[in-house]
């Protein structure tokens, strides 16, 4: 994992959520783990910033949420991407593609 730390830009923890959901269901901790991992350490997401994005992504239907055992038989709320939460995923990739695009043209500019 990368030694440098950034602080997440506005919109991408979201998109961060929602990648690491893509796959398989899991609960706080687990998200935080796989943002940390597929972003090599660049990311680190804190529970002040996680838990509240998963309540509002919860609320607006992209996420649903029951509760089971984590792997150190600990009770925990696990996170599934629903219908409507894959197709966000969907729209965030392709708006982030295009921002991505965009920059990387404008700072290799002459």
């Amino acid at each position: 994992m990368s030694g440098k730390q950034t602080n997440l830009l506005q919109g991408t923890l979201d998109l961060l959520i929602l990648k690491a959901l893509a796959l398989e269901q899991m609960h706080g901790l687990g998200i935080s783990n796989r943002i940390a991992q597929i972003t090599r350490g660049t990311f680190v997401v804190k529970p002040g910033s996680l838990f509240p994005a998963l309540h509002r992504m919860e609320e607006a239907g992209w996420l649903a949420s029951s509760w089971g055992e984590s792997e150190n038989n600990r009770r925990a709320k696990y996170y599934k991407l629903t219908a409507a939460g894959r197709r966000q995923f969907e729209t965030e990739w392709r708006q982030w593609k295009t921002i991505a695009l965009a920059m990387r043209s404008a700072l290799d500019a002459q």
